[in-house]
């Protein structure tokens, strides 16, 4: 690890992060109260991947349908109008909406050929965003002047590694740019989780073999045919068991790094809060 205990991360003059764990657990509270402080560079992967990597997909996807509106149309053809996505920190849901759900176009669905290639796009862009913390560290740095530095990476990061391997390319490189920090949840947290995503679900980023599982087995339990499934419903359906499948991946990915709770982290109030946080994380792996 960059830091081999309490006073040495607490004596670092330049501070390296990666926060990880499932989405609403904190990831982007804990990065947001580093980066209130002036001192830390905030690299979102999500917002990169919107950004840098998808942001043609998603403004195309955007255009097509607009163009299927003959006002609409005309002007986009003529360029006398532009189409983009608004995306901020604060605001990711242009990555999701391209995403999509699988199922009953006449609700809103993709079908499961689509839904599948932007899967993989998404994956693709994901591993290269996460590559990219190299680069963002140093630049935030060198240009920006920032001493320190902490990377918000996305809930599916745990899909694109082999947790069990010791040499995985993408956190033996991680792990030497950033201190990874998992944050674990309850159970407690799990079902409030899988509680909200009931009211309002959204769609994931899923490991193509599990997602391909998944389908299939809802599909047998339902009988549905593919074009009639209920995108809400599938994905609803799909969640506790995403969340099952992701747990011990992030246990495993653990040892590359320090875990911290979720009722830790919503109780950091500032950046000292914080250095304390990994600091007693590092006194409890080093005990």
């Amino acid at each position: 690890m960059l830091y081999r205990d309490a006073d040495h991360w607490r004596g670092a003059t330049h501070k390296r992060v990666l926060v990880y764990g499932m989405s609403g657990l904190g990831k982007t509270h804990m990065s947001s109260i580093v980066r209130a402080s002036g001192s830390w560079f905030h690299y979102s992967i999500d917002y990169r991947i919107g950004t840098r990597y998808m942001g043609e997909l998603i403004a195309d996807n955007a255009k097509a349908e607009a163009m299927k509106v003959p006002f609409l149309r005309s002007l986009l053809m003529s360029d006398s109008i532009y189409i983009g996505s608004n995306i901020t920190f604060d605001n990711l849901s242009p990555v999701s909406t391209y995403l999509g759900k699988p199922g009953d176009p006449e609700q809103g669905g993709l079908p499961i050929a689509e839904y599948r290639r932007r899967q993989e796009q998404f994956r693709q862009s994901e591993l290269s965003a996460l590559n990219d913390t190299l680069y963002f560290a140093e630049r935030g740095q060198a240009l920006y002047g920032y001493p320190h530095f902490i990377c918000d990476t996305g809930g599916s990061i745990c899909e694109w590694v082999e947790p069990q391997d010791d040499n995985d390319p993408l956190m033996t490189t991680l792990s030497a740019t950033c201190l990874p920090i998992w944050i674990k949840g309850s159970d407690a947290h799990t079902q409030a989780l899988i509680a909200r995503f009931d009211k309002a679900p959204k769609p994931m980023a899923y490991q193509p073999e599990f997602l391909l599982d998944c389908w299939q087995a809802y599909l047998a339990e339902t009988g549905l045919a593919e074009d009639k499934v209920n995108p809400d419903t599938f994905v609803r359906w799909t969640y506790a068991r995403a969340l099952a499948h992701r747990q011990p991946r992030y246990e495993a990915m653990a040892r590359w790094g320090v875990t911290v709770t979720a009722d830790e982290v919503a109780s950091l109030k500032g950046e000292a809060d914080f250095v304390d946080l990994v600091a007693k994380a590092l006194e409890r792996r080093m005990a």
